[in-house]
Parts: structure tokens; C-alpha cells; sequence
């Protein structure tokens, strides 16, 4: 894809945001589109966000199930950028306008208290950054139509990322079994999704860490209090206007997300 192309996807995805109206799959309008012009769209879109004035608090990581990735026909997951204006606090109401098309997954949210600055980050160097754990659930969203994607039509897409609700219980990573902690989300009350850690590429930390070796690939190392949405312990489920979930982790607590009712 040329640079007037990738501006153009940029543009499309924004406009459907604004609109409502999703798009075709990039992949059928731009055959030619590949892995890295998937990034590169991304970042267009990223960079217009924080010229209007929004700011990067962190990192999302996605397609950390390996069935996922075996639908989508890759080996590895994908990120996308956290803003500011996308965290919600536990049980604070989430307005439905600005969502597209929304699921939610349950996860463990990593915020680190040190930067990983090594050229190829190791498990230590993770470990030693991260400062504690949350409990969290991320909205993920989709400007294309009928969720109708492949790898570069997420990776384009901020990684089909929407929001995230976190929960208020930190704990250091002493404090709970990161790979085998059980997930159980709720939907009023009946489960809706169950898993564990071992769900997200064997354990969150494996996420961490290809996150934090892709980033500092890239020239953008993690940052002490970088937020890393880790990725899903189990399936999503998909969101309606008025809708209550609740995850609970075990030792890690609890977060509960809330929904704006639908519009009179």
C-alpha cells in the first residue's frame, strides 16, 4: 500500500468511529494490505488521537488464546494503544456511545513501576518491572462491519480495542498465582465466561514479555506506569445497553463493568 492508501484506511476506520456506519474488511479494499501496513494505519490513528490531545497511558495486548490465533491464521498476537479517555473505574457506567459493536473479556492489567530498558527484554527484567496487578475486564469494539476481520484488519483497527474497566484491589505478583488463577465472569449474575491464567499464552507474563521485546523492537520501550492489558482468560461475550458483568479472579479480586441503558 502506498502512503495515500494507508492514510485513506486511517481515515475510513476514524469516520466509522464518528458515524456508526462500519466498513468493509480492510483486507477486501486494500488486497495489498500486509502486516505492516496494518501497524502502519494503526499509527496514524494513534498519532491523530494524541494531536487531539489524548494521552497514551499504556498498551493492550490481543489474540493471546491460541484458537484465535489459529482462526485468524497467525502465530502471534497483536497490540494496540491504551488512551486516557478509554479507562473506566470499577462500576463507574460506561456510555454506550462510545463503543462499536462491544464485547468483553475478562483479564489480568499489569502497571509497571520501572522502565524495561534492555534491548531484548528477559522474564527477569518483567518481573522486575511490574509493580502490581488488577483486576480487569477490556470492551473490545470493531469499526468493521460484522466483526468480519483477519490480522491486519485488527492490528489497523487499535487492535479492536474500545475500553477497559479496572478493578480496585492491586496486588503484587507474590500475592497470587498468575498462571493458574481461575477466571469466572458474570453476566447479572450467570457465568458467562470461565477460565484462567494459563488461557493467555500459558501465562500473562508471556504476554508481558512478547509485548515488551516488540516494543522495544520498535524503538518504544515500556515505561514505568505503562498500564498492559495482558489479554483474555476466557471467551468474550458480547454486550447489550443496560448489561452488569462482574469477573472475579482468583486472589486477584474482583471488577465490575456497567452499561448505559439504551437511549429513550
Amino acid at each position: 500500500m502506498n502512503h495515500q492508501q494507508l492514510q485513506e484506511a486511517a481515515r475510513a476506520l476514524r469516520e466509522a468511529a464518528k458515524t456508526g456506519q462500519w466498513i468493509p474488511p480492510l483486507r477486501e479494499t486494500y488486497p495489498g494490505l500486509d502486516n505492516a501496513g496494518a501497524y502502519a494505519i494503526q499509527k496514524i490513528n494513534t498519532e491523530q488521537r494524541v494531536a487531539e490531545g489524548r494521552r497514551i497511558v499504556g498498551r493492550k495486548i490481543g489474540l493471546t488464546a491460541r484458537a484465535v490465533q489459529a482462526q485468524l491464521g497467525v502465530d502471534q498476537p497483536d497490540f494496540g494503544s491504551l488512551f486516557d479517555d478509554m479507562g473506566f473505574g470499577d462500576g463507574e457506567p460506561v456510555p454506550l456511545s462510545m463503543l462499536q459493536q462491544p464485547k468483553i473479556e475478562a483479564e489480568i492489567a499489569f502497571v509497571l513501576g520501572r522502565d524495561i530498558e534492555a534491548a531484548e527484554p528477559t522474564g527477569v527484567d518483567v518481573l522486575r518491572a511490574i509493580d502490581y496487578a488488577l483486576p480487569a475486564m477490556e470492551i473490545v469494539g470493531s469499526r468493521i462491519a460484522g466483526w468480519n476481520i483477519k490480522f491486519v484488519d485488527t492490528v489497523a483497527d487499535n487492535a479492536s480495542s474500545a475500553a477497559y474497566v479496572l478493578g480496585s484491589s492491586p496486588r503484587k505478583l507474590s500475592q497470587f498465582d498468575v498462571r493458574l488463577c481461575g477466571m469466572a465472569m458474570l453476566q447479572r449474575g450467570e457465568p458467562v465466561s470461565t477460565g484462567a491464567g494459563a488461557a493467555c499464552l500459558g501465562n500473562p507474563l508471556n504476554a508481558v514479555l512478547w509485548l515488551a521485546r516488540t516494543m522495544a523492537r520498535l524503538g518504544s520501550p515500556l515505561k514505568a506506569g505503562d498500564l498492559v492489558l495482558s489479554g483474555a482468560l476466557g471467551p468474550m461475550a458480547p454486550v447489550k445497553p443496560g448489561d452488569i458483568f462482574e469477573t472475579r479472579i482468583n486472589g486477584l479480586g474482583t471488577v465490575k463493568a456497567v452499561f448505559e441503558g439504551a437511549k429513550a
